[in-house]
């Protein structure tokens, strides 16, 4: 294994866009779980006599999980490489659905879940895309974006295949087949890792991305800096969950049946891949901050769009719209860190970030699933996630007016 850094002369090479192509085949072996909790989340309720709280926590016991990994991992891949990182993490992936599979309880399948996070999908995440960052200068915004979609590219083809798995062979056997094929397929795949990131240089990537001092983020201490992009990164996830988590179950008690649930939650991250790559283009022209500050305006807007609407057709209208307006929030800030930041703390700044937005999933699918215990409808609940990001938005506005002020000074 490769130990020492390559030759800068790889910075936006082909050989970065081979690595790029091998990144997003892990990203969307490695998060398969992510999203395929929501699909199982009926069927998990039913058979294991829970409330829709507590069907809910699986998927926020990974994805706490999968935030404090991410620190982990991030921190690993900087020392060792990523290879090592990623055999680890297709052993758990495995395992983790394996003991998913099998387990008798509800605490038992979220444990196998808080497995695949901690150590299964929390390598194919934070670190990789903050390997991506150090790959690329001129195109990094669409190369991080591309790295990220893998997230969304999973989102989209997995939901329908479980559903069917579901459907004709059983939950359980489902999860171990996909166990078995994710966990070969992220072996394999991360043999063709192991050469390290390029020298970094510290080029801006776009007009806007001028000469900024990186001891000073935002003119603040790095660690004040870095707080508010983590309370930024898990409110926007607070309200980004709530679609995402619980569109099965709520298309289950509208009457249209987990299946069209399925579809809608397909369609939104299919949409959210458009969006990463087109918001991917618009940062390599504007920045992190502005991605982040119009991501996060947008995002709202789909968010009320759900509080009308409650038919089949209009839902189905909306869940692409939300998957267009939020897809690329969470690239926005591995490239925020990697302009404002000093780029040899690239992976444990991003894993810090990407943390706080695995939290605020984490958080906001939990907090979905206990508002609708409550009051017997989410509409309280798409309350609670706009809420959530106002406060994303006004910390993003916050920055964007520091950046602005820098700019001219």
């Amino acid at each position: 294994m490769s130990t020492t850094p390559a030759d800068p002369s790889l910075i936006d090479s082909r050989q970065a866009a081979w690595r790029l192509l091998v990144t997003l085949g892990l990203v969307v072996l490695g998060n398969s779980s992510m999203y395929i909790v929501s699909v199982v989340l009926p069927a998990v309720q039913t058979e294991f006599g829970v409330g829709r709280a507590d069907a809910s926590l699986p998927y926020t016991l990974m994805m706490i999980s999968l935030g404090l990994g991410g620190l982990i991992t991030g921190r690993m891949a900087d020392r060792h490489g990523l290879t090592p990182v990623l055999w680890v993490g297709a052993l758990a992936v495995c395992g983790g659905f394996v003991w998913a599979g099998v387990s008798g309880s509800i605490w038992a399948f979220g444990l196998a879940h808080a497995l695949m996070g901690f150590v299964g999908s929390s390598s194919t995440f934070a670190p990789l895309m903050a390997d991506t960052a150090l790959w690329w200068n001129r195109r990094r915004g669409i190369a991080v974006a591309i790295c990220a979609s893998g997230n969304y590219i999973a989102g989209t083809i997995w939901p329908p295949i479980v559903q069917h798995g579901v459907e004709t062979l059983g939950w359980r056997q489902t999860y171990i087949l996909l166990g078995i094929f994710c966990g070969v397929g992220m072996l394999l795949l991360a043999t063709l890792m192991r050469q390290r990131p390029p020298l970094v240089t510290l080029t801006p990537a776009n007009a806007h991305a001028t000469v900024v001092d990186r001891s000073r983020p935002f003119g603040l201490k790095p660690a004040h800096a870095q707080s508010l992009l983590f309370v930024a990164g898990m409110a926007c996830c607070v309200a980004m969950s709530m679609p995402q988590v619980h569109i099965v179950a709520y298309c289950t008690d509208l009457g249209f049946g987990a299946a069209r649930g399925a579809e809608m939650l397909s369609l939104m991250l299919a949409s959210g891949i458009v969006s990463r790559l087109v918001f991917g283009m618009i940062s390599d022209r504007i920045g992190g901050i502005r991605t982040l500050l119009l991501g996060s305006m947008l995002q709202g807007v789909a968010l009320l769009m759900f509080l009308p609407f409650d038919g089949m057709v209009p839902l189905y209208i909306v869940s692409a719209m939300f998957g267009l307006f939020q897809g690329g929030i969470v690239p926005a800030y591995a490239i925020i860190v990697r302009e404002h930041f000093d780029p040899k703390e690239a992976g444990a700044r991003v894993g810090s970030v990407i943390m706080a937005t695995l939290l605020g999933m984490a958080l906001g699918g939990w907090m979905s699933g206990w508002v609708f215990d409550l009051t017997g409808s989410y509409h309280a609940a798409f309350l609670n996630g706009i809420a959530w990001n106002l406060l994303n938005l006004c910390i993003a506005s916050w920055l964007f007016w520091r950046v602005r002020r820098t700019e001219r000074a």
